[in-house]
């Protein structure tokens, strides 16, 4: 049997026998992409929102570039984040 991203799992099914099932890996399949200049591993297919939580930040506290334009807070989630993106994210900081 197979080890790693392309394992497999057999299924008894009753009177008819086994089937074998493709299954992916345990492990989440990641991209790279720069966060405020650093190289950063994500999980595939987040769109923007939820990127923003999966990074532990308050999405209503920060502004998003991306790949050297402004992601306008309504499109954050259509907007999937891809491989080799550029995100600049700024905080909002209140004072007086």
């Amino acid at each position: 049997m197979p080890r790693g991203p392309g394992e497999y799992l057999n299924i008894m099914t009753g009177e008819s026998g086994c089937q074998t099932r493709h299954m992916e890996s345990a492990e989440t399949k990641t991209i790279e992409v720069v966060v405020n200049g650093q190289p950063r591993r994500v999980p595939e297919g987040l769109f923007l929102d939820r990127f923003l939580v999966w990074l532990e930040i308050d999405p209503s506290r920060v502004a998003v570039e991306r790949n050297l334009a402004i992601a306008r807070k309504t499109d954050w989630p259509a907007t999937r984040i891809e491989a080799g993106d550029r995100l600049e994210i700024v905080w909002f900081v209140g004072g007086g």
